[in-house]
């Protein structure tokens, strides 16, 4: 079990001893089998305890593990074959945002989702999964084109935010965002939503407005991410876990506050513990879902999906 955090150190200890135990059986006639079955229950214990009573921020980290599977890789493991498309036909094709049209059990879907890449080579040419403008221009051409031949669209959103640069404002990064939340809300095909990893800001909601909005179990959703929170507020990245916390990101969070329509359940540990478990669980959700929402009428469709978002932040006093 690969573990990369600080706060896996207690679990890390235990499989320390465990290992020791199980090379002094190897090398001598010794019985440790109640040693090692002692541990192997304590580990179990342990890591239950640890990943059912996460933070925020240790949430957090763990959305951001580099092993995690990313947008490609949900794509190119679960399709049967994949054509990916390129260019917004204006300015460019942003490598941050990848889409195209692919088959799951004889199903075509148009995926579109954010790349960050899988080495530090990758993530420059994919600006960590940072779009431009061109990047949601290129993912509403996608959209349009699976409206226009009744295919339904499935986002996977896992980015730090939109490019922050001048040059994204100047091609008009507000816009673009813009549009695709007004598109998407009408669009007449079904769409499902995934945030697998990194779900920050207008960047993530760019892509985000779907029938069914999904949390990985150890994703975030948020307007800011923790260190930018806690360096507006206190001026210092210090106070990240306490902006973690007041930021209600998790999946519990956003659930309990009705701004998703459910949560994934991972892998123990994450879903780079176990990523074909978690792309198959992604899969399985997916055809379900394309199935039920396929039988609605597609103006009652619309409907549900305005009203879900309307919903949203209205407060009624008595």
């Amino acid at each position: 079990m690969n573990l990369s955090f600080d706060f896996e150190k207690p679990i890390g200890e235990l499989m320390d001893q465990l290992e020791k135990v199980q090379q002094v059986a190897e090398k001598s006639k010794v019985d440790v089998s109640a040693t090692i079955k002692e541990l192997e229950e304590k580990i179990e214990k342990a890591k239950q305890d640890l990943y059912t009573n996460l933070t925020g921020w240790q949430k957090v980290q763990i959305s951001r593990h580099p092993e995690r599977p990313y947008t490609l890789q949900y794509i190119e493991t679960m399709c049967d074959d994949f054509i990916e498309m390129h260019g917004d036909r204006t300015v460019g094709d942003d490598k941050a945002i990848v889409g195209g049209l692919g088959t799951v059990n004889g199903q075509t879907i148009m995926f579109i989702g954010h790349q960050k890449g899988i080495n530090t080579k990758m993530r420059q040419y994919r600006n960590f999964g940072m779009a431009n403008p061109e990047g949601y221009r290129k993912a509403l051409r996608l959209m349009r084109m699976a409206e226009k031949f009744n295919i339904p669209v499935v986002t996977f959103i896992d980015t730090p935010g939109a490019y922050p640069g001048l040059e994204a404002e100047e091609r008009g990064q507000g816009e673009a965002i813009a549009r695709n939340l007004l598109e998407m809300s009408v669009l007449k095909v079904p769409i499902l939503c995934f945030i697998v990893g990194e779900g920050a800001s207008g960047g993530a909601l760019g892509i985000g407005i779907g029938d069914k909005v999904y949390m990985l179990e150890y994703t975030w959703y948020s307007v800011i991410s923790p260190e930018s929170c806690s360096s507006i507020l206190w001026r210092s990245w210090d106070y990240k876990e306490r902006a973690a916390d007041a930021l209600k990101l998790t999946a519990e969070d956003m659930f309990k506050n009705k701004l998703i329509d459910g949560i994934v359940k991972e892998p123990l540990g994450g879903a780079h513990h176990n990523p074909a478990e978690i792309i198959e669980t992604v899969k399985n959700k997916i055809l379900k879902d394309l199935s039920e929402l396929s039988k609605l009428d597609t103006q009652k469709r619309i409907e549900q999906r305005i009203e879900k978002f309307s919903a949203m932040g209205v407060v009624v006093e008595g």
